[in-house]
């Protein structure tokens, strides 16, 4: 379903190189673009637009190619990083802006930093949520991910990176793998330390879903905000959304000219405490110094999961609109 919208949000597309892009924007003043990750939708800044718009930006939230109402190229090897970061100076010349602040969550905040390396005519600054930026290059990542995990249990990237196999378990119950995914991953709903990671699979013919909390929904996703994603899914296939994680060999293979490159612009990152994403990668937040030279803060919420601006929509606008004050 698509929802409806407050007052002052404005639904548009605009040609891009994925072909159509939707957005969703609020606001007058300098632009600011929104990048969203997997599996969501224009729909998880729904509570950034508003703030800022409210402190004088131009708030444009995209679907990113492959999702919601955007363009859905048929191969896996259309949703390379390259085009992606393409896509987003496609948006900001169509809006009339010559630059933008960048702001991604999630595979959007890979899409968002890459950008910002790749175009810092662009995107004059960036800011992370959930995943810190670590600079291309090391070993391949279907090498690395592979060896997650160890005999028992394979990797989630590993397993989304199969054609069709995670569609599989997926498409069925659209809606209910989401509420568990989205659960999972949540502060207040992921599993206590003691049971089954979410982010594995068994080998021995498992499910991801087998390993999400059942029958409950984090504090932030209502039924009606579920219904919005899950309707949008329903519509399009998970396909699309799933082909960003088949598409990292390419990604190395386009990037290795910027091996170890940091990003000059100024830079914000916010993560959460309690989320893997950060704890995983702590050894990426520690580099900053060296990779994010300009970085102006990095905070890390406590008690907060990875759906970071919709768990904490209040703190993350206030970091948000403080520091792009700072900016100007």
């Amino acid at each position: 379903m698509q929802p409806e919208l407050p007052a002052g949000l404005r639904h548009r597309t605009v040609e891009a190189p994925a072909g159509r892009l939707h957005l969703v924007e609020q606001g007058t003043g300098p632009l600011v673009l929104l990048v969203h990750g997997f599996p969501e939708s224009w729909y998880s800044w729904r509570r950034q637009l508003p703030a800022l718009a409210a402190a004088g930006y131009r708030a444009v939230a995209l679907d990113v190619r492959g999702y919601g109402r955007s363009s859905r190229p048929a191969t896996a090897d259309a949703y390379r990083m390259l085009d992606l970061v393409a896509d987003n100076v496609a948006v900001v010349r169509a809006l009339g802006e010559e630059s933008a602040v960048v702001v991604g969550h999630d595979w959007g905040s890979n899409i968002a930093a890459v950008s910002a390396l790749l175009h810092p005519e662009v995107f004059r600054a960036v800011a992370l949520l959930s995943v810190p930026y670590a600079p291309p290059g090391g070993p391949r990542p279907t090498d690395v991910f592979s060896h997650i995990g160890g005999p028992e249990q394979e990797f989630y990237v590993s397993y989304f990176q199969e054609p069709g196999r995670a569609e599989a378990e997926m498409e069925p119950d659209v809606r209910g793998w989401l509420a568990g995914f989205y659960a999972a991953l949540s502060a207040d709903t992921m599993p206590a330390a003691d049971e089954p990671d979410p982010h594995f699979v068994s080998r021995e013919g498992g499910r991801l879903r087998d390993r999400f909390p059942a029958g409950v929904l984090p504090a932030w996703l209502s039924e009606d905000d579920l219904d919005v994603y899950a309707g949008e899914f329903e519509r399009t296939g998970m396909t699309g959304a799933l082909n960003r994680y088949r598409s990292m060999d390419r990604d190395w293979e386009d990037l290795a000219r910027y091996e170890g490159a940091p990003i000059r612009q100024p830079s914000l990152f916010i993560g959460g405490a309690v989320d893997a994403s950060t704890t995983w990668m702590a050894d990426a937040i520690d580099a900053f110094p060296a990779t994010l030279p300009a970085l102006t803060a990095s905070h890390l919420l406590d008690g907060c999961g990875h759906w970071i601006q919709q768990e904490r929509p209040d703190e993350v606008n206030r970091l948000l609109t403080g520091w792009l004050g700072r900016l100007a």
